[in-house]
């Protein structure tokens, strides 16, 4: 009895890190790029490649692939060859979209990854705290407009905030598959951002009502449901304005490890999956699986880039490369959530153990 306490508890402690962790991280980078901002500092444009190529690549990448091999161990092969086959024809066809419409294509990518992002911390909250966290009436708005507002931070926000350096880095990576692409987006997505920002303002609205009105109603019969909707706004808000106060490129390069990516972690460890996969494989096999994973990954990036007419996207050397890798990562984000999420009703790369 005593040995399972100590493991709940060394659980919550761990869960409560990476949460903490992901907060403190983002107000920091927050309260430095504000404070540099006021005393005429920025960081130079080479830098802020860098630290993107850095994050998405040798910190976030890495746990992408992770989150497959732990979703797939102990499922049996029949169905991680069901599971790996759907992946590669979902990501197969989303690169043919790319050639034949490269806007839609990358529209699609981009909304791809809002729902990772928004859908993935809408899975932390599930975990940490139980579905009940965001049930209000009507609960099921509720959701979709939390996922959203957190998902939509990541590419919204800087698209309204910093629509010059995102309107450059768009037409990069149009630029890598159809270099004619790039005056059709820098023409169109003026007008886009006009729809979107009127849609994404309509959605926080809608959001931050809600919750209000739900936290209200709920203040003296359930005061812990009000407290939960505090610090549901408070995340709200700091993602907010980090996407807006940092530079886009450091933003989103630095999110997805630092946000995503720890709280996933923390999610990991709360829950524990039914069956085969509350057991721990050995080290060595799921070292195996992740370098078969790794091998897999890198493979798919390198007949991209063989694939594609123009790799950098007709600039320099970083900025190309951010643009490369951006339009890979739009590429498997799309069968990363699909395949691997919605497609797996009884598991999944998010998966929450159901109270």
């Amino acid at each position: 009895m005593q040995t399972v306490l100590l493991r709940q508890r060394s659980r919550l402690s761990l869960e409560r890190l990476g949460i903490q962790g992901s907060r403190i991280a983002l107000l920091a980078l927050v309260l430095g790029f504000g404070l540099g901002a006021v005393a005429g500092w920025s960081l130079s444009l080479e830098a802020q490649l860098l630290v993107y190529l850095v994050g998405m690549i040798g910190l976030n990448l890495p746990h992408g692939g992770y989150e497959h091999v732990v979703n797939l161990r102990g499922r049996g092969v029949r169905f991680g060859v069901r599971y790996v086959a759907l992946y590669l024809l979902c990501l197969a066809a989303f690169v043919a979209a790319f050639f034949l419409t490269p806007i839609v294509a990358l529209g699609i990518g981009f909304t791809a990854a809002i729902a990772k992002a928004g859908y993935g911390d809408l899975r932390v909250l599930d975990a940490i705290a139980g579905r009940n966290r965001l049930e209000g009436r009507p609960r099921r708005t509720r959701r979709i407009l939390a996922g959203f507002v957190r998902g939509g931070s990541v590419l919204i926000v800087p698209l309204l905030a910093h629509p010059g350096p995102f309107y450059g880095t768009a037409a990069y990576i149009a630029s890598v598959v159809d270099p004619g692409a790039a005056v059709v987006l820098r023409e169109s997505l003026p007008a886009v951002r006009l729809l979107v920002g009127a849609v994404f303002g309509t959605a926080i609205v809608g959001y931050v009502t809600l919750g209000t009105v739900d936290a209200i109603r709920s203040l003296e019969r359930e005061p812990a449901r009000s407290r939960s909707w505090l610090s549901d706004a408070a995340e709200t808000t700091l993602l907010l304005t980090y996407f807006v106060v940092v530079p886009p490129i450091v933003a989103v390069g630095l999110y997805f490890p630092l946000w995503y990516s720890l709280r996933q972690l923390a999610r990991e460890r709360l829950a524990t999956r039914p069956g085969p996969n509350a057991v721990e494989s050995s080290r060595r096999a799921t070292a195996g699986a992740v370098l078969a994973v790794g091998a897999a990954t890198a493979a798919v990036a390198g007949l991209l880039w063989i694939l594609v007419p123009n790799p950098l996207g007709g600039g320099e050397l970083l900025p190309g490369l951010v643009a490369f890798y951006t339009l890979f990562v739009c590429l498997i984000a799309l069968p990363h959530v699909a395949v691997g999420e919605w497609f797996d009703r009884r598991g999944g790369i998010w998966y929450v153990r159901q109270s």
